[in-house]
């Protein structure tokens, strides 16, 4: 058995892990009941299953350039899913559209009433 079939092996597994992961990010959006678990259902798994599958390209294809591109990619997904994923959350808190009876603790609206009264 040779390095290039080992690698072939290891490809197709991150990329079968990585199309999974993907899928199951898709149905947490669609089946989840509210706003805050559809957003961790779709940033969590997602930036995973990408990550996999971005390892399972690099594995096949194993030239330099175009790994690096790979890393950069992956690069740029884990810093601007969870910043994405913020905005989301503060601007559905801020539109009324999160469950608050499903909070275990809410910081925002202390942070929120604390400011208000510094005004």
């Amino acid at each position: 058995m040779s390095w290039d079939t080992v690698a072939d092996v290891a490809s197709a597994i991150c990329m079968l892990g990585g199309a999974f992961l993907a899928f199951a990010a898709g149905v947490g959006v669609l089946k989840f009941p509210d706003l805050l678990s559809r957003m961790h259902a779709g940033t969590k798994p997602q930036v995973l299953g990408l990550v996999l599958v971005l390892i399972g390209l690099a594995l096949r294809l194993r030239s330099g350039g175009a790994v690096w591109a790979l890393v950069l990619v992956a690069i740029f997904q884990m810093l601007t899913a969870p910043v994405a994923a913020h905005m989301v959350g503060r601007a559905g808190y801020r539109t009324g559209k999160v469950r608050r009876d499903l909070l275990v603790v809410d910081e925002l609206t202390q942070d929120l009433e604390e400011a208000r009264e510094d005004d």
